[in-house]
């Protein structure tokens, strides 16, 4: 069902809907960048209509609302375990096309592949999402060429256009809200999307056949050795990636009470890939490099019958060395265009 909506009758429907949900969206921090005086778009929690920044990309993804950067997973002294509890409130996330694709992707990863991540299943079951659909690209996405630029699972819709608020509605509690509590006017409400990029990229389809020994062999990843500083910023603020740790926090001197957290972590980042023993599975910055592409496109692709990457283009924007991921791509489809049998 189709609503538009002025800036009031928006703001009502908003505070209904707060007395159930969270609302995240991407909020406008001013001065809030690493660079001095600039400001920064990333997810915050929203509490007036005018709070949601419609017409710029967030530097951070959605997933902070659902996979947070550190959880708390119970507390424990000598005696017993405490399972750490969620909100009384459910989460309500605004979010693009590609992020809503990403979702889809951190399923996979933290419920589809064997056993359910118990703490991870529990966010996902209150947690909701309302569509920001793109009229035209962002700077460094690549959502067409990934096929994340049209989506279809959403509970509504928000597209701002001047002073009116167009939403389509695919669920009937919100539409209740929309239509009954703000007063919305009922049309008909046609989604766009994208159907261009700027930044293009190309998978070949000998990726698919090519031995995984062959292109970590490829000559292509030692130029990362010298350009990636291990910050990870790309995968932290990549709405697929999922990677985390485990930290005890101790209250006492003897460890008898405290907390137990799990903190994001990254491929990327030195340090990750250490084992027992002083050893190291990638110990080069290139080596991590490969192992992000080809887990991105390679292996998830295997697994799951599609990319793990969404082309949203965050990992480009945030990079201080300028490594672009999308180049990285087109360099491999080079690297295996370059041969007989697809590279290798």
């Amino acid at each position: 069902m189709g609503y538009i909506l002025n800036k009031d009758t928006f703001s009502k429907a908003l505070e209904k809907l707060k007395d159930e949900y969270i609302i995240y969206a991407p909020v406008l921090y001013e001065k809030g960048a690493n660079f001095s005086g600039m400001d920064l778009v990333r997810y915050g929690i929203v509490n007036a209509a005018e709070e949601i920044v419609f017409d710029k990309k967030s530097a951070n993804s959605y997933k902070e609302a659902l996979h947070a950067p550190s959880q708390t997973l119970f507390y424990f002294t000598e005696d017993e375990v405490q399972e750490a509890k969620t909100g009384a409130k459910k989460t309500l996330v605004f979010l693009r096309s590609c992020d809503i694709h990403g979702l889809k992707r951190l399923d996979d990863v933290m419920i589809k592949n064997g056993e359910p991540d118990y703490f991870y299943e529990r966010m996902r079951k209150n947690i909701r999402f309302a569509l920001m659909p793109c009229k035209s690209a962002f700077e460094n996405c690549f959502c067409v060429d990934m096929k994340t630029n049209q989506i279809e699972d959403y509970d509504f819709s928000v597209e701002k256009d001047g002073d009116e608020y167009k939403i389509n509605c695919r669920a009937e509690d919100m539409s209740k809200i929309f239509a009954g509590g703000a007063g919305g006017k009922e049309t008909k409400v046609t989604v766009p999307f994208v159907s261009e990029t700027q930044t293009r990229v190309n998978i070949p389809a000998a990726l698919a056949g090519a031995p995984a020994s062959a292109l970590a062999a490829l000559p292509l990843w030692d130029e990362y050795d010298g350009r990636c500083i291990n910050c990870g910023r790309c995968t932290f603020g990549c709405p697929s990636c999922s990677c985390w740790t485990m930290q005890d926090m101790f209250y006492t001197d003897n460890g008898s009470a405290g907390e137990r957290r799990r903190v994001w972590a990254s491929c990327m980042v030195d340090g990750y890939s250490d084992v027992a023993g002083g050893g190291s599975y990638r110990k080069k910055n290139g080596e991590r490099m490969r192992f992000k592409v080809l887990h991105k496109i390679y292996d998830h692709q295997k697994r799951f019958g599609y990319p793990m990457c969404t082309g949203c283009g965050r990992c480009d924007d945030v990079c201080p060395e300028y490594i672009s991921f999308s180049n990285a791509i087109n360099k491999l489809s080079a690297a295996l265009a370059q041969s007989d049998k697809g590279g290798l």
